[in-house]
């Protein structure tokens, strides 16, 4: 039936099929709801660690505000580039934008603490690194076999660990602080449980729309809970409402720009990570949705998009952009391939960039009912790096590069007075975490030989290795 009234299987197919709008209007707005969270949720970690004020009379509140905006508006405008294209860039498929998460672990310790004056190296890097990503576009298929499973699954997976620990402080009640005695509460903790247990509910015992949008409609229950708890008042609501413009248009270079080396190095290296993640989002949408592979031209195109859409973003103060996977879930459920379905969506997330008072409304949620949300959206992050890491072939090698990789990756993260005698910027870049993992692993699997000895592991493992493989 649903067929019949959106069309032949082999129009759903073709992504420059458009259904009736009836029918493509609701399929847009889903594919922005599916995504609508995950996508402001990084504006709001940022200026959480830059230490802007979250209440409604703080006076960095039009700032918080504005990262919101900016969220928004070049999601979509991003999105646009990969469905509608110019030239080259856009891959002319249904890919969804959206703020990216694998970058907030290099833009925590470039902003903590620091306020508003961190944002112009922040937004300096952005830019740059942007343009570097646009620029893999050019190679993206000649650099994909140094980057195997083993070391996307890892640096996911890092990217998943890094963050747990700011949606476990986000549903205690946000940042701990001395003068913090609620920090940890009951109330706090309920609020993310309600959040979370909700968005379980309607993930696994329901369908279509609901489960789709499960953390969304999750953050509503709990934002009503937290409503009817007292932690939000009417008057708050009405205040944040009143003090947003009903329309405000992005300010080119609001922020101004500083290049910061640590800042353009991460934003660089972290970009190749981004772009690979793209390659395989384009890869799943044609493989689920279309049933073929992708061309190289949609590769290279959704490379340029995905850099190209990054950079406009820093130069509006804006956070990098890349594809969303779960809108990649959602095109292979629907089995509606139609880019103009996710165009319709963008214009939807163009139009709430344009209202602040959108963003002022999201900025009444407590934390603890974002950090509901944040703990199942973290949580998914690291299980697509395990994901991620099935695919990898688990020989001595690749255990014994897995090992080192993650011990320095993730002791650099938990421990990062280790490397207190370094130059600032190379501290910034080694205790993300992050990119001392990749880097370690992308060297190790390129110089280590295919197999190594029985020996050579045993001392590693304890000789568990050596033993697993007698029996």
């Amino acid at each position: 039936m649903a067929i019949s009234r959106l069309g032949t299987p082999r129009q759903l197919r073709d992504p420059d099929y458009t259904p009736p709008l009836a029918q493509a209007i609701p399929l847009g707005v889903q594919h922005v709801l599916a995504m609508f969270v995950s996508n402001v949720t990084p504006a709001i970690i940022v200026a959480g660690a830059a230490g802007f004020g979250f209440g409604s009379n703080s006076p960095d509140f039009p700032e918080l505000l504005y990262l919101i905006q900016m969220s928004m508006l070049f999601a979509g405008v991003a999105t646009l580039l990969q469905t509608i294209g110019a030239g080259p860039v856009g891959a002319r498929l249904p890919i969804v934008q959206g703020t990216s998460f694998a970058f907030i672990p290099i833009m925590i310790p470039l902003v903590a603490g620091k306020g508003v004056d961190a944002l112009p190296v922040l937004f300096g890097g952005v830019l740059i690194g942007g343009l570097f990503h646009a620029c893999l576009g050019f190679f993206i298929g000649r650099i994909r076999f140094a980057l195997p499973p083993l070391v996307t699954g890892l640096v996911v997976t890092m990217i998943g660990l890094a963050l747990v620990k700011v949606g476990i402080q986000y549903a205690a009640g946000g940042v701990p602080a001395i003068d913090q005695p609620e920090y940890g509460g009951l109330l706090n903790w309920s609020t993310a449980l309600v959040v979370i247990l909700v968005t379980l509910a309607l993930k696994f015992f329901t369908r279509g729309m609901l489960s789709v949008s499960a953390v969304l409609i999750g953050i509503l229950v709990g934002y009503v809970y937290a409503l009817a708890m007292g932690v939000v008042t009417f008057e708050a609501i009405g205040t944040s409402w009143s003090r947003a413009a009903a329309f405000a248009p992005p300010v080119p270079f609001k922020y101004g720009f500083e290049f910061g080396f640590a800042a353009v190095a991460g934003f660089c290296l972290m970009a190749i990570v981004s772009a690979v993640e793209t390659v395989g989002d384009v890869s799943g949408i044609t493989k689920g949705g279309a049933g073929r592979e992708a061309t190289d031209r949609e590769i290279a195109g959704a490379t340029y998009a995905d850099g190209l859409g990054t950079a406009i973003a820093g130069a509006f103060g804006g956070l990098p952009n890349t594809s969303f996977s779960q809108n990649v879930g959602l095109i292979a459920m629907t089995g509606v391939m139609s880019r103009h379905v996710v165009t319709i969506g963008a214009l939807f997330l163009i139009l709430c960039g344009l209202v602040p008072k959108v963003g002022a409304i999201i900025r009444t949620i407590p934390i603890e009912v974002l950090g509901g949300g944040v703990i199942v959206m973290f949580g998914m992050v690291v299980a697509a790096g395990v994901s991620m890491l099935a695919d990898v072939n688990w020989n001595r090698r690749n255990m014994v590069i897995f090992a080192i990789a993650l011990s320095v990756g993730l002791g650099l993260q938990l421990e990062p007075k280790a490397v207190q005698h370094l130059p600032d910027a190379a501290q910034v870049l080694m205790t993300s975490g992050l990119l001392p993992a990749a880097l370690i692993a992308i060297v190790l699997n390129l110089l280590l030989p295919e197999e190594l000895t029985e020996e050579s592991t045993e001392e590693v493992s304890g000789g568990l290795a050596g033993k697993g493989a007698a029996r």
